[in-house]
């Protein structure tokens, strides 16, 4: 009986110590699974991304200053010009008749200035002539007073200014003369210039967009009413191309010119280089933008304009600088995880913010662990179990 009975003793000492230490184990605290970043250095560069679409850099219609009817067109849509080349020549007969005016009026202008020269020599010679007699009769005078009567030296007197006048009405008459052919070659050259417009030119290189007219057509004189006025052509610049981003008012102060500015044509899947050239200097009240133009070189003409681009216009770039994910750094504070899995809540300041990240001033140093989840139930000093989270992109890269 007392060996039974030490037996049963022994069994029930057994079972209650398996029932603590279940008990125990079923109720221990378990530690909180959070995710975390490390704090690593990178690159952090804040954009602004605007869209648009491409402009030529210049774009013209071609009038004629001339009216008259096209003899000869020589180009055609998608053709490419130089600058100067001939486009189209126009027949305007009245111009040959002008210039057969103008050449004539300038003939008749050059032989009057012929008779006004011989005018002067004539009259220069009767000068001579009649101031000879008046100077002989002078010394005759001074010599034998009263051989000579007074109205004879009178009449002589008078004969020599009259001679000496008309020497200064055949000048006046020879520089009215020679104005006159001043006058006739400016006709010259101006009927000339106006012949010349009759061979319509390229004001610059470019395409032919639009052609307007074809052989025969009549082309009324452009200066008189461009509204009114057909055009020959039209002529497109292409190989520059132009870009008008409207520009927040919040970031007006870092465009500058010659700024670089990344392209992107989604229509064919590339970054082109562009430049800030220009800008209105001035922020739209009803927008609160200002207008600033892009330059994009184009020389192997694969932009064409019309095509949607969106600018990426890079305002700041920090290289080598501490950063931590976005979500890890809300309200100046981090959650970090130390050597010991526990909870240190750090005051932290910030700098550049980019598109998921943000640069750390101080507060953290490279390598600490970052808290990115939900930090609702975490306290200071709390024991958690870290789990590293590679962010979207790094899994994508690798």
């Amino acid at each position: 009986m007392k060996t039974a009975a030490i037996i049963l003793v022994l069994a029930l000492t057994g079972c209650s110590r398996e029932f603590k230490q279940t008990v125990s184990a079923s109720t221990a605290p378990v530690a909180t699974v959070v995710a975390v970043a490390p704090v690593t250095r990178e690159t952090l560069v804040r954009r602004e991304v605007l869209a648009a679409d491409f402009h030529p850099y210049q774009i013209v219609e071609v009038h004629s200053k001339v009216a008259g009817y096209i003899k000869k067109i020589y180009v055609d849509v998608g053709d490419h010009v130089k600058e100067g080349q001939t486009l189209a020549v126009l027949e305007v007969p009245e111009l040959a008749d002008e210039m057969t005016r103008a050449r004539a009026a300038k003939s008749r202008s050059n032989a009057e200035v012929d008779r006004a020269q011989e005018e002067i020599n004539r009259a220069q010679a009767q000068h001579e002539a009649t101031h000879l007699v008046y100077e002989r009769l002078q010394k005759i005078v001074k010599t034998r007073p009263n051989l000579i009567a007074q109205q004879e030296i009178d009449d002589a007197r008078a004969r020599d200014q009259s001679a000496e006048a008309s020497i200064s009405v055949a000048k006046a008459t020879l520089a009215a003369s020679r104005q006159g052919v001043d006058v006739s070659q400016a006709d010259v050259e101006k009927t000339q210039t106006m012949n010349g417009y009759s061979k319509i030119t390229a004001p610059f290189a470019g395409i032919v967009t639009k052609r307007y007219a074809d052989t025969g057509a009549m082309i009324p004189a452009g200066t008189a009413s461009i509204s009114n006025g057909l055009p020959v052509v039209q002529i497109s610049q292409n190989n520059l191309l132009r870009l008008t981003l409207p520009i927040p008012e919040a970031i007006v102060a870092r465009i500058r010119p010659g700024q670089s500015v990344d392209i992107k044509v989604g229509a064919l899947n590339r970054t082109f280089q562009g430049k800030v050239t220009r800008f209105a200097s001035t922020v739209s009240r009803a927008t609160r933008t200002m207008d600033t133009q892009i330059d994009v070189p184009n020389p192997g003409l694969i932009l064409i304009p019309g095509m949607y681009a969106e600018a990426v216009i890079t305002l700041d770039k920090h290289e080598n600088v501490l950063t931590v994910p976005l979500e890890a750094a809300t309200a100046g504070t981090a959650y970090v995880v130390n050597a010991e899995s526990k909870i240190e809540i750090r005051r932290i300041k910030l700098g550049l913010e980019g598109a998921s990240k943000v640069e750390v001033l101080s507060g953290l140093k490279e390598g600490d662990r970052v808290v990115t989840g939900n930090r609702l139930q975490l306290i200071a000093g709390q024991t958690v179990t870290a789990k590293v989270v590679v962010p979207a992109k790094a899994v994508k890269a690798e």
